[in-house]
């Protein structure tokens, strides 16, 4: 393998790690923000304990994000360089707003809600989350929109000497329809992955309790009852919106990267009017576009591409021909910037089997989901408590759907460009557009030595990071309801109870009984941790 090769399955590996832990980290993040309002609006304390009890996952997930995610900015300098100094007019801005800016909002304003606990106003506090929840969307944001213009570069001229683009119009780049599009799957995708985070553990709480002998009738389980509805509500309801944002997502991507699409479909030959693919076999594998064969659905495709049944779409071979007239059929002869593909024949066609299962391995995970949710609402309707091991264990290994559907939509996405990492945008003039390769984009002074080190380094403690996340949400989990979520209010979030008082009227001390009382800071200790 050479440097490119080494570079991408690094930057493959640690991004896609780390973009288990955003989805969730958005979704759960909203949930909260909703649960924690509730109970301010209402002091009911199921309100309480649900906000408590998620609040905990919520901080071990954005704690692992933020280690995981600072290793992505690094990568820039060490491994893709030029791809930096290609983009850097651009992403400079991008990047600077989403570090001052957005993190700003969720670092300073999560650490109040997390040490706020007992110690500022009810509504105050739940400010501090809004505000460090927004951070988390607006951040999102700008990184999606770095990654939309790579997409479809808007809002840049190319400078006359060096031929890297330069900022014009940075309104542009943040209204980017493509970004527009991407931001709007990937919320409501994170809100299905928090959403069956709620309807797994619900249901698996329900159970236990159940066949321990609980009753039915305490607060406990009412909580659980209602994380198990709110969770099921909320996928369902995501899922439509998902299909609903996927499809104009489908819809700019046939305008601005046909191949892609079309290699999604494994659409070897233009046809009017295309069909679907719905299973496709023969040499799909071996990426020759001359001899699949597939199960179809006639004139889905069409409309899918055009909303109608009847429209023409092009198909794999048809635009290799074009994109090789347009851009080149060979890399330019400079092994200082295009090293052992210097002088080569282009592939513009992506890698068709990638690009054909990750994405119906995105929309079956959907479907997985989707369908557990439904199964979730029935078992539960009006106050039932499902015992199947198979239903509830099922709905519980069922939380892993959403997440494979995140991380597969963006291995589509990202394996869907190439041979781009910049891809031109077909909606100006060839002589205006602005596209880079990927096989240019790589750092020229690094070794494949270097880069196999450092990917193998960040593979291990990544790997250990998953150990010590999984360690830590299946410890919590299994706890379920601790001491420090069923206080009916936390203390020293009202204007009259700043403190709980003992016998002696201190607070804290010990009880009549002996035994020492919790003190307020125990509470906010224990969450905290």
């Amino acid at each position: 393998m050479d440097v490119l090769d080494i570079a991408r399955w690094q930057f493959g590996i640690t991004t896609v790690y780390h973009f288990l832990m955003v989805p969730l980290t958005i979704g759960l993040g909203i949930l909260l923000v909703v649960l924690h309002t509730m109970w301010v609006r209402t002091d009911n304390p199921e309100w309480l304990r649900l906000t408590r009890f998620w609040g905990k996952i919520y901080l071990i997930n954005f704690v692992l994000g933020v280690a995981t995610g600072l290793v992505q900015e690094f990568q820039f300098g060490l491994a893709w360089s030029e791809y930096s100094r290609f983009v850097g007019d651009v992403f400079g801005s991008l990047l600077a707003l989403e570090a001052l800016l957005a993190f700003f909002l969720e670092s300073t304003f999560l650490g109040l809600w997390i040490f706020g606990w007992g110690r500022i106003p009810k509504k105050v506090h739940l400010a501090a989350l809004w505000a460090a929840v927004i951070g988390s969307v607006v951040s999102a944001y700008f990184i999606i929109a770095a990654n939309a213009w790579m997409q479809h570069p808007v809002g840049v001229v190319a400078d006359d000497t060096t031929g890297r683009p330069v900022q014009m119009d940075f309104l542009a780049v943040l209204t980017n329809n493509t970004a527009l599009a991407a931001f709007s799957h990937t919320i409501v995708a994170s809100l299905m992955v928090a959403g069956a985070l709620l309807v797994g553990v619900g249901l698996y709480h329900l159970r236990k309790r159940k066949l321990a002998g609980r009753s039915a009738e305490d607060v406990d389980h009412r909580v659980w009852h209602r994380s198990v509805r709110i969770g099921g509500w909320v996928s369902l309801a995501a899922f439509v919106l998902v299909a609903l944002t996927g499809d104009w997502q489908g819809k700019l991507m046939y305008q601005q990267q046909p191949l892609k699409m079309s290699s999604a479909e494994a659409l070897c030959e233009t046809e009017a009017p295309a069909s679907f693919s719905i299973f496709a076999w023969n040499k799909l594998g071996s990426n020759e576009c001359d001899d699949v064969h597939s199960i179809t659905v006639p004139g889905l495709l069409s409309f899918l591409a055009h909303n109608d049944f009847s429209s023409e779409v092009p198909g794999v071979n048809q635009l290799q021909e074009e994109y090789s007239e347009v851009y080149g059929a060979t890399y330019p002869d400079d092994p200082s910037r295009f090293g052992n593909l210097a002088g080569e024949p282009i592939d513009y066609q992506p890698v068709l089997a990638v690009t054909y299962w990750s994405f119906r391995l995105m929309i079956g995970m959907g479907a997985v989901s989707a369908g557990v949710a439904g199964y979730a609402l029935w078992s539960t309707r009006r106050g039932r408590i499902p015992t199947s091991r198979i239903g509830v264990y099922g709905s519980l290994l069922a939380v892993g759907a959403p997440f494979v559907a995140n991380a597969a939509g963006w291995i589509f996405t990202e394996m869907g460009r190439q041979p781009f990492v910049v891809v031109p945008n077909p909606d100006v003039a060839v002589d205006e557009q602005i596209w880079f390769f990927t096989a240019q984009a790589v750092s020229p002074g690094v070794t494949a030595g270097e880069v196999w080190t450092s990917l193998i380094a960040l593979t291990l403690v990544y790997g250990l990071l998953a150990v010590i996340e999984v360690g830590l949400l299946t410890r919590f989990i299994r706890a379920g309801i601790t001491a420090g979520d069923t206080s009916p209010t936390p203390v020293g979030t009202g204007p009259d109870d700043d403190r709980r008082e003992g016998p002696d009227g201190d607070a804290g001390g010990a009880g009549e009984d002996g035994r020492e009382r919790r003190r307020p800071d125990d509470d906010v200790l224990q969450f905290a941790y």
